[in-house]
């Protein structure tokens, strides 16, 4: 497919923390979006970003945001711009992402704040492209947010988990389900967890993270009906820990299935898996989006998280269970394919679909 006749000038919302630098690392010479307008806290803003972050990632500051100006997050400091990428906390979200829904702005969310609205659609979009047209509904007048719209990310380990549990739910159903995350001390932001709390240890308790798992999926997996979406009726219990271990989010999962296959038949089920941003090729599309991998050691974060560009899902392990019907484990990138680079990716499929910006 053809990429829009020129970029599209896009705010990062939230620019100095964690998530905030990962999306700028990800939109550095994107072929559709280019940062026009970074925010931060009051106590950032006026300032050049390059002076005011604390710089974390492997990769330099992008040369074409080292001398933009952090400003407040107000709609009338993002300069205009139609897309805004949110890596606010959930406190600040919550209010900030209506306001720039509400000046206009197509909003795509990493924060949980507006996930689970009714008529904000949260999106992986291999598995529920369609559930986008919730925000044309939001557009018109849903969810106090005017002419603009919300659009959002699920939880970091979500993400992992739906994308590996969509193939399955197509080709034979899924009923209950069973997982164990193991999540990289990244996920808790910078400075994040204490290292004399993280080194040698597993700290089992992430705040609200069971919750999110717990209930995303359902929302994800259900059916949009044209005006609300049906939560699918699996059940899912979820015990989160975190590990000592930098990027990756693994979670150890068993499943029970409406009609139990053989293991060759969910290999083949994630192995021939693709969805609309591999159809219409966007920029930010891992192929596969799901790898499988053989052997009994794997997937490993240190080994796996890169896949794709930290964009696709690995599984393996896969076995049968004693209690439900199988077994795997699934890793994720958790602030690559679980924060800014899904976000991206909605963002390149609004974009391809005519919920922003002009349609390639």
């Amino acid at each position: 497919m053809s990429a829009p006749a020129a970029r599209l000038p896009v705010a990062v919302l939230g620019a100095t923390g964690q998530v905030g630098q990962r999306f700028l690392s990800l939109l550095a010479g994107h072929p559709w979006f280019e940062v026009r307008a970074v925010t931060a806290s009051p106590g950032s803003a006026g300032r050049r970003y390059a002076e005011a972050v604390r710089w974390t990632q492997t990769t330099p500051i992008p040369e074409e945001v080292r001398d933009l100006v952090l400003a407040a997050t107000e709609p009338a400091a993002a300069g205009g711009c139609a897309l805004a990428f949110s890596a606010l906390d959930s406190a600040a979200a919550a209010e900030a992402e209506v306001r720039f829904a509400s000046a206009g702005a197509t909003v795509v969310s990493n924060a949980s704040s507006h996930r689970m609205d009714p008529d904000v659609p949260l999106v992986v979009p291999e598995v529920n492209p369609d559930h986008l047209d919730l925000a044309r509904l939001q557009r018109h007048g849903g969810g106090g947010s005017g002419r603009g719209v919300i659009l959002t990310n699920p939880n970091c380990s979500t993400i992992g988990l739906v994308l590996a549990l969509a193939p399955l739910d197509r080709a034979f159903g899924v009923e209950r389900v069973h997982a164990v995350t193991l999540q990289a001390v990244s996920g808790a932001g910078f400075p994040g967890v204490p290292s004399l709390l993280a080194i040698d240890n597993v700290v089992p308790f992430i705040a609200g993270e069971e919750a999110k798992v717990e209930s995303e999926p359902r929302k994800i997996l259900g059916r949009f009906t044209g005006g609300a979406i049906e939560p699918h009726p699996l059940t899912v219990s979820a015990a989160c820990n975190r590990v000592p271990v930098v990027d990756g989010h693994t979670l150890c999962v068993s499943v029970e299935l409406t009609r139990p296959p053989s293991l060759d038949a969910v290999r083949e089920a994630w192995r021939s898996f693709r969805g609309a941003p591999q159809e219409l090729g966007l920029p930010s599309a891992p192929e596969p989006p799901i790898v499988v991998l053989d052997g009994d050691d794997a997937p490993q974060p240190r080994l796996h998280r890169d896949l794709g560009g930290g964009m696709a899902v690995s599984v393996g392990r896969l076995r049968p269970c004693p209690l439900l019907d199988l077994r795997f484990v699934a890793l994720a990138h958790n602030t690559v394919r679980g924060a800014a680079g899904g976000a991206i990716l909605i963002a390149e499929l609004a974009v391809a679909r005519g919920l922003v910006g002009s349609a390639p």
